[in-house]
């Protein structure tokens, strides 16, 4: 496949898409003449449902991707494209991680311009890290790619979540969205410290007691009814109960319809009462407030400052997370799009931290946050901690580059050490990629899958066949199991290419012991 000089990429099942692009003619058809003679119904729902599915269908089937000695030609329902390949600098697979393990990862083809610009090509894709046709397609094209182009990258480099090529659209959405929800919670901060002392100043109405205005907007007729901002209670026998799910509203309803027909109440509160029951509701503001019978009495809860305060403070807080992934991809922006970058998960911890003190201190003082020396000594002490912590996780994600680890303690040889780090390629001393950790000193450097002590189950390296050909910062290819923080040095196994990671102090120290490593032209005449 890779010495093919035409490469064709076609969906698979395009009997079966055909098959449903007709079914949704058919649907779309059937909802229209149904429509015109006998007007909307069921079938209209239906009709668009099939509409949906066929115009999919449509879409994936009349994709084709197709490469020769001129360049890339893809071709979709509603656009060709055509690209030379001295205007490609290089071809990526984009992989998206799924979110559960019952649905398997994504792959597709990806291509970068010359002029910066990317394009993400419909075929081949894969649902599977394990293909062997997408990847004698991808061969193919890179093949092809190699013959007629000038590739910028000799590896194949993948782009995931965890890498700098990764759009961050997404996540400053995301962060605007959340800073959004917690400045409309912030507003209605004032109002909800209004409703309770309302509530709590709130007397019975008389005869007297005029209906008042709330915040200089008239009441409804049915709210001056019920009394307004003063308390009114009616009787009322309960008919019958609904109790429905936990996440689903319950439901009182009432003999007569009297003094309405149903109330909406928590499930506890319809458990809580009987048909029969002689209760007495409150109205308040034209709402039920009170439902009191002689067994159970139900009070509908009026969110207080302090909680609406914390509502807002923890979205705040929230949008910190998404905002921080935004702001390690710009601080990466002049690493390699493959390369993975650090974890955000230093700013969460920093986050975590300051909700500690935040969230408490906005309960207590919704309204006098500055107002009480207590409150602004909470304040200075909680920031400047918060301060310390945003420090330490910036510091904690810079990007290291390989040789910034720093200085190693050296131990005496008989002592043994386990370091954690591992082979990413299945090799004699590594069988099925079990090992978990590196052990030195003591003897020769060996393989564990476990972290000691002891060397049970070990396998030996050997170091008179290995050298070491360069070390680096993960890439996407590495896989996703390789942390984020760790280094990859890549090594020649007698002529075969093996990767090992491992935290960048401890790779240095591995590298270290493997100094008597032959060279490369040794290297070949070592034994194996």
């Amino acid at each position: 496949m890779t010495d093919a000089r035409e490469v064709t990429c076609l969906p698979l099942g395009r009997r079966t898409l055909w098959s449903f692009a007709g079914l949704g003619a058919a649907g779309v058809s059937l909802a229209a003449v149904r429509t015109a003679y006998w007007g909307p119904d069921v079938w209209l729902g239906v009709g668009l449902l099939f509409a949906w599915v066929g115009i999919a269908s449509l879409r994936a089937v009349t994709a084709r991707v197709s490469a020769d000695a001129y360049g890339l030609h893809s071709r979709t329902l509603l656009r060709r494209r055509s690209v030379p390949w001295r205007d490609i600098a290089d071809l990526r697979v984009r992989l998206r991680y799924a979110n559960n393990s019952r649905v398997q990862d994504s792959r597709r083809v990806g291509l970068v311009l010359h002029d910066g610009r990317k394009w993400l090509l419909p075929l081949p894709k894969s649902g599977s890290s394990d293909d062997p046709d997408f990847d004698a397609k991808l061969d193919a094209l890179r093949a092809l790619h190699r013959r007629y182009g000038a590739p910028d990258s000799s590896h194949l480099p993948v782009i995931s979540y965890r890498t700098a090529g990764r759009g961050w659209a997404g996540s400053l959405g995301l962060c605007a969205l959340l800073l959004a929800c917690a400045g409309v919670a912030a507003w209605s901060v004032p109002g909800a410290a209004s409703d309770v002392q309302a509530w709590r100043s709130a007397t019975p109405c008389t005869a007297g007691t005029p209906a008042t205005e709330r915040r200089g907007s008239p009441l409804p007729e049915r709210t001056r009814e019920l009394g307004g901002d003063c308390l009114t209670t009616r009787p009322a026998v309960i008919a019958q109960t609904e109790v429905n799910r936990p996440k689903q509203r319950s439901w009182l309803y009432f003999a007569d319809s009297r003094p309405l027909e149903r109330l909406a109440v928590p499930r506890e509160a319809a458990q809580g009462f009987q048909p029969g029951d002689s209760v007495e509701l409150t109205f308040w503001r034209g709402q039920v407030r009170v439902v009191a019978g002689e067994r159970y009495v139900w009070r509908e809860h009026v969110p207080a400052a302090g909680e609406v305060a914390v509502i807002a403070a923890a979205c705040a807080l929230a949008a910190g997370y998404p905002g921080a992934q935004v702001l390690l991809r710009l601080r990466g922006r002049r690493l390699p799009d493959d390369e993975v970058l650090p974890s955000a998960l230093p700013f969460a911890g920093a986050l975590v931290g300051t909700a500690l003190w935040l969230l408490p201190l906005c309960y207590l003082h919704p309204t006098t946050l500055l107002a009480s020396p207590a409150a602004i000594t909470w304040v200075a002490v909680g920031s400047s901690a918060t301060l310390g912590l945003f420090i330490r996780a910036w510091h904690a994600t810079r990007v290291r580059t390989p040789g910034e680890a720093g200085a190693i303690e050296e131990s005496a040889e008989e002592e043994e050490v386990f370091l954690a780090a591992c082979f990413l390629e299945q090799t004699d001393y590594n069988p099925y990629g079990f090992g978990t950790h590196i052990v030195l000193g003591g003897g020769p450097p060996v393989v564990t899958p476990h972290p000691g002590p002891g060397r049970f189950a070990a396998k030996r390296i050997p170091v008179e066949r290995l050298t070491v050909k360069d070390v680096r910062r993960a890439r996407g290819d590495d896989g996703d199991s390789v942390p984020r923080s760790w280094h990859i040095a890549e090594l020649d196994d007698a002529g075969t290419p093996v990767r090992l990671a491992a935290a960048p102090a401890d790779l240095t120290r591995i590298i270290r012991e493997l100094g008597p490593a032959k060279t490369p032209a040794n290297t070949t005449n070592a034994e194996p």
